[in-house]
């Protein structure tokens, strides 16, 4: 029956396969006859005591072995037994002889507290002296005994190996027990016990479990009192159920039996608090067992005892006496006289209280009394040898304690085993944790006959709660034939036991990742491209670089180090791996320790019973081996380890299982495994502890990027036999894959484990080359996947290349071979990104103008490379490369590249203005006029303004000249300004507002008339010159009037064509450059004084009649355009310090006066009249009427001047009447102050002055 592992997943004993014992050889080849034939011999009983073994043979033999321990410089050495004595014990024979064969040594029962042994012979008890066997008390002798034990369980074997005042044992003889005290110097009987027929017994304290052939019962051996028990078999009903349970007085008459008393029910509780009370008779629990079929043709089974057989009862007689009764005086001691009165004679009468006879056809059954525990006994009952049989728990009340065992046959030996709390324990249960088993030995029915062997169960289960599970443990002398019956029984003292297995899996061994390596190397040989297989001559190259460059720093290791270490964890390993026994088994002529398999041996078992290998071999998994490896792991998932022995084997098992489920994965071509599946591998491989360089030597491909120093990879021994196994096993056309052979899914599989693996780093006992070939192995991997990412994509969360960004952005390990790996795949992004972390800006700076100036970069990750190298310069303080490429950006974007040398928030050290002119100048000329600009207008150097003029100059007329378009597009926007309905904005507004944003002329040209009419110190007469010779055409030279006529008139050209030409070169009057560039003319003509030919300009060139009233009333200030804030301050400095203040009135009125010349000389009467007409209304104060009246035209009707004649008279009667008021204000001010006066002499009074 097996258990379901998902009900018991926190018990590992609970798993199927999980064999919790194995067998230790005690002695093999036991020499059971001296002649050397063991063909009719067997093996009846075993003891053992303080490295003494005492075989006891169906021969009549004892033999004494004696244990010589192993050699202490071989610690995995067994110990050996030599043969001490060939004992043949003493024996009374009857007078008519034994009916059949002589059963032998049938006991042997050991007493270290007193140092006596007692001997159980064709049932004839002898005593003697341990170790060496000498016969004592007078060659004592006790007959017809069919028992010898009893011995109080809870006081111990040794009891602190102290001498005692002895030690209580029971005799069963035929028609009583006898309880006799064994001392040192002789043997007591202190009472006997009217109970007969008994065959076995154990006891706690007073209480004894009896059996006779046919019941069980429970014996007070200090009150006399019986309480009789179930049958031993349940077809046997010749007691009356009425009697189970019913205490009796034994001590009195022989047919007197007392009812159970109240105090005698009472007396006890339960002994197990966690066991299932019963409230029923014991008779319900074998109610259905009466089963009396059985299958003809099947063998009795030796414990069968035929019907026919008397009963072992013994006539009374002298004989049925072997001791004396207990003496009155508690001095007296038994006497060998009284020992042997007589021979015993073996009859078939009934004793006085035997038990009823036997019905023709009861079947007997050999009773099984154990005592697992202080306060509870084991009875097995059954209906027939071939028949499954029962084991009952029951109290020192008789009472049950624990639900039933069942044996799938009648147990022939039965031994129970409960750990700490062993036979010998005074606890009154198991403890916490610990674990009690129940050893049957018995033969079943298998395909190929029948099998001698040993059925093992739990017995400390809760029922409804767990599932009992049985396994099955044979001994076999070869491959094919198993043993005879098995003999199975608790010795008298443990003996250490040491699993090698364990510490064969568990010590920690040196591995090497790379086939057919003898030594392993200092490097992962990481310099190689993964994805193709390389040279041995590279390989070998990049070793010796590495031993150059690397184990200068490793300690030097001396000599023998690898040997120590192995010894040193083998010693370590071995401390823990050991345990002890006191089960022994045996079958022929070899005995064993029944040991405990640890737990490591139990869950590797169901390992390799799971994955169908060898412990040595791999082998592919299918779905059902599958889900039992992730059963085991998910049964110990949540198990804390309490010693550091299973601490050990739980990460061992992890990584066991882990290592087949990976190697199953890895052989399959499809995805074979589900999401679950994947994440309980993968949990498992990381948090089981294993190197992750062990797993990446399971794949070829990524096995060059494993780095390992001069000490190694040392893992624990089984995992490396498994990986070495499957390592070899590869072909050499796996091996020189490259990652790219790799599957998706495999490579899926990677990324997490290794992501997972990247979060331990900073624990201190990983070493720093695990990181290394982590960091490599994943970037390798991720570069790979990152392959089918559409170019330029960012890193989306959860993604590939997010996942690339965020390894190299918290940075690498394995830097060289990082660089390496993301310069073979071309990802220079990412690599400039790994620089970055380093903060390696030179090496940033240099891949990104590497990947801007056409290196290939198959990420195309960096976008706009400019403005990042510009936002990258800001931040780092490093002078010299913000020089270096702040001039290289400038020579490719001379404006961003400006802003680097213009950036006030820059961390970089700041050079001079004069320096990085220099520099520009120099490096990047187009960029000079940008930090020329920023000096300017950003912060009002006007140092800088005549060089920025002629930048801006040479631009616009450079333009001019070479583009027609340019041309017609200024000649257009006078055009289109002049049709401009009024009111309409300045030119310079119009300008600004219709200029391309793109265009660098036009914007030049704007940035120009900034600057000139900015009110900054400039040399005017230069910039009109250069304009003047740039845009004027020199006139070709007049043809020579030295010859002939002829000639001249070949060439066609004289006087008046050379006069024509020059007319052609001014349009409505204008010369050609103030044609093209009127703003500019216009201000240079005001800076110069020329403010008719401005106004001029102004009126007939644009029709700007408000700017040209604005520059009557303001001067060139009215020339300066208002949006610009920064050339407006400039121009406001400058006329605060009086350089260029407004004009006065009497200049005022001299500009108004030419500018009514203007609109009087406008060419469109009509434009011509309305013009002069507002003028005069709105500035008449500026005019004279009488000159007004002479410069109009006499046709204008009076509604053009009327305004201004109004206006006019107004002004006249309000000057007229401001007089009048003055005038009058003045006498009265005469008046006051000549009162004042008179008041002044009066105060004064006269005064006389003498002459």
């Amino acid at each position: 029956m097996a258990s379901d592992p998902q009900r018991n997943q926190a018990k590992a004993t609970a798993l199927p396969g999980a064999r919790p014992y194995a067998l230790r050889p005690l002695l093999q080849g036991v020499p059971l006859s001296a002649d050397g034939t063991n063909d009719d011999v067997k093996i009846n009983c075993v003891d053992y005591h303080d490295g003494n073994l005492y075989v006891g043979t169906s021969a009549s033999e004892l033999l004494h072995f004696f244990r010589i321990p192993p050699d202490p410089s071989e610690p995995s050495g067994s110990s050996t037994f030599i043969l001490a004595t060939r004992l043949l014990p003493v024996y009374s024979e009857p007078a008519g002889g034994f009916n059949g064969s002589r059963p032998g040594v049938q006991q042997i029962l050991l007493l270290p507290r007193v140092g006596k042994a007692c001997v159980l012979c064709n049932w004839t008890v002898t005593f003697y002296s341990l170790p060496e066997l000498s016969p004592v008390f007078g060659a004592t002798q006790v007959r017809n005994c069919n028992w010898i034990g009893g011995v109080d369980l809870n006081e111990g074997t040794d009891a602190g190996n102290e001498r005692s005042a002895g030690v209580t044992i029971l005799l069963s003889l035929n028609r009583r027990i006898q309880v006799v005290r064994i001392g040192e110097e002789d043997a007591r009987v202190l009472r006997k016990i009217d109970f007969a027929g008994s065959t076995l017994s154990v006891r706690r304290d007073s209480i004894a479990c009896v059996a006779d052939s046919r019941n069980y019962a429970l014996l007070d051996i200090d009150r006399q009192l019986k309480i009789p028990l179930m049958n031993i078999s349940s077809l046997d009903d010749s007691q009356q159920n009425g009697a189970f349970g019913q205490a009796q007085n034994i001590a009195s008459a022989p047919d007197g039996g007392l009812a159970r008393s109240a105090s005698s029910a009472t007396a006890r509780a339960p002994a197990n608090s966690h066991g299932h009370s019963r409230s029923t008779s014991l008779g319900d629990f074998i109610s259905g067992m009466r089963r009396n079929d059985r299958q003809p043709g099947e063998a009795e089974d030796p414990v069968f005892q035929a019907s026919d057989a008397p009963p072992l009862s013994r006539s009374p007689g002298p004989a049925d006496k072997p001791l004396p009764p207990p003496p009155r005086d508690p001095g007296d001691s038994l006497t060998p006289q009284a020992a042997v009165a007589g021979p015993p004679v073996r009859t078939a009468t009934p004793p006085v209280r035997s038990t009823p006879s036997p019905k023709p056809g009861s079947v007997f059954l050999k009773p099984h009394i154990l005592s697992p525990t202080a306060e509870e006994f084991l009875l097995v009952t059954g209906t027939g040898p071939l028949e499954p049989g029962i084991g009952m728990f029951v109290n020192l009340d008789g009472d049950p304690t624990r639900p039933t065992l069942e044996f799938a046959r009648y147990p022939r030996e039965i031994a129970v085993d409960a750990g700490s709390a062993d036979l010998s324990s005074s606890l009154p249960s198991l403890g916490a944790g610990e674990e009690g088993y129940v050893l049957a030995s018995m033969t079943r029915d298998f395909e190929d006959g029948l099998h001698h062997g040993i059925e093992i169960q739990r017995f400390d289960l809760i029922a409804g709660e767990d599932e009992p599970e049985k396994w099955w443990l044979e001994v076999r002398s070869d491959d094919s034939k198993a043993y005879t019956p098995i003999g199975v029984r608790p010795l008298l003292q443990k003996e250490e036991v040491i699993f090698e297995d364990v510490v064969e899996r568990l010590c920690q061994r040196r591995f090497s990742p790379f086939k057919e390596h003898s030594e392993t190397p200092t490097t992962s040989l990481g310099r190689n491209d993964s994805r193709t297989a390389l040279s041995i001559q590279r390989l070998s190259q990049e070793k010796e670089l590495f031993d150059r460059d690397t184990e200068s720093e490793d300690e030097q290791l001396p000599p023998g180090w690898e040997a120590t270490r192995n010894r040193e964890g083998e010693e370590f390993v071995r401390r823990m791996a050991r345990t002890s026994s006191r089960l022994a088994v045996w079958a022929g002529d070899d005995i064993w320790w029944a040991v405990r398999n640890p737990l490591l041996t139990q869950l590797d078992s169901v390992l390799d019973s799971a994955a169908g290998r060898g412990s040595q071999t791999t082998t592919t998994t299918g779905p059902e081996s599958r889900r039992q490896l992730l059963s085991l792991l998910d049964s110990i998932k949540d198990r804390e380890p309490t010693t550091e022995l299973e601490f050990m084997t739980l990460g061992y098992i992890k990584q066991k299982a882990s290592i087949i489920l990976l190697t199953a994965f890895l052989g399959s071509p499809d995805p074979p495994f589900t999401d679950a599946e994947m994440e309980v591998m993968e949990r498992n491989l990381v948090g089981g502890d294993l190197d992750a360089r062990v797993v990446l030597s399971l794949i070829p491909a990524l096995r060059n990027e494993i780095v390992v120093n001069r000490r190694g990879i040392w893992i624990y021994g089984g995992i490396k036999n498994i990986v070495e196994s499957y390592i070899s096993a590869e072909t050499d056309g796996l091996v020189a894959q490259g990652i790219s052979s790799l599957p998706p899914h495999i490579l899926r599989f990677l990324r997490r484990f290794l992501l997972a693996w990247r979060k331990k780093k900073g624990f201190g006992s990983i070493p720093d080359e695990v990181f290394r070939t982590v960091d490599a192995s994943l970037l390798l991997v991720l570069l790979e996947l990152d392959q089918d990412t559409p170019v330029g994509q960012p890193g989306k969360l959860g993604s590939v290349r997010k996942d690339l960004y965020e390894l190299v952005d918290h940075g690498v390990d394995c830097f060289d071979r990082a660089v390496d790996l993301l310069e073979t795949y071309r990802r220079l992004f990412v690599l400039s990104r790994l620089y970055q972390h380093r903060k390696m800006a030179a090496d940033v700076l240099a891949t990104w103008r590497r990947i801007i100036e056409g290196d290939e970069d198959r990420g195309g990750e960096l976008g706009d490379g400019e403005q990042r190298v510009r936002n990258y310069l800001s931040n780092i303080s490093n002078q010299a490369l913000v020089q270096e490429y702040g001039l290289w950006l400038a020579s490719r974007n001379p404006k961003l590249g400006v802003q680097v040398f213009t950036d006030e928030k820059g961390k970089a050290p700041k050079l001079e203005h004069t320096q990085i002119v220099a520099l520009l100048r120099e490096e990047a000329p187009d960029a000079v006029k940008y930090y020329l600009e920023h000096l300017v207008f950003g912060k009002g150097n006007t140092a800088y303004v005549n060089e920025l003029i002629t930048y801006y100059l040479d631009l616009v007329i450079t333009d001019l000249q070479t583009s027609p378009a340019s041309r017609e597009n200024i000649a257009a926007s006078y055009d289109t300004y002049r049709a401009l309905e009024p009111p309409k904005p300045t030119y310079l507004h119009f300008l600004a507002d219709n200029a391309p944003p793109k265009d660098e002329a036009w914007q030049s040209r704007l940035r120009l008339l900034q600057l000139l009419g900015g009110g900054h110190d400039y040399d005017v007469t230069e910039i009109r010159t250069r304009i003047e010779g740039s845009l004027s055409p020199s006139p070709r030279p007049a043809p020579s009037t030295n010859g002939d006529e002829g000639s001249a008139a070949a060439t066609g050209t004289t006087a008046s064509t050379v006069v024509a030409a020059a007319a052609n070169l001014t349009t409505n009057g204008f010369p050609q450059h103030d044609h093209l560039l009127v703003p500019e003319s216009i201000i240079l003509a005001s800076r110069t004084g020329h403010h008719a030919a401005a106004l001029r300009l102004l009126v007939h060139r644009l029709a700007d009649y408000d700017t040209a009233v604005s520059y009557c009333i303001r001067g060139a200030a009215a020339l300066i355009p208002s949006s610009t804030t920064t050339t407006a301050a400039v121009a406001r400095r400058h006329r605060d310090s009086g350089s260029d203040l407004p004009p006065t009135w009497d200049e005022q009125t001299a500009l108004f006066r030419v500018l009514l010349s203007e609109f009087l000389a406008i060419e469109d009467a009509a434009e011509r009249a309305a013009q002069t007409g507002v003028l005069l209304e709105r500035f008449g104060a500026w005019f004279d009427v009488l000159e007004v009246l002479a410069l109009t035209p006499p046709d204008w009707g009076v509604e053009v001047l009327g305004g201004f004649l109004v206006a006019a008279l107004r002004r006249l009667v309000c000057e007229r009447r401001e007089a009048m008021v003055e005038r009058a204000l003045s006498g009265a001010e005469n008046l006051r102050v000549g009162f004042e006066f008179v008041e002044k002499v009066v105060e004064k009074g006269s005064v006389v002055e003498g002459e």
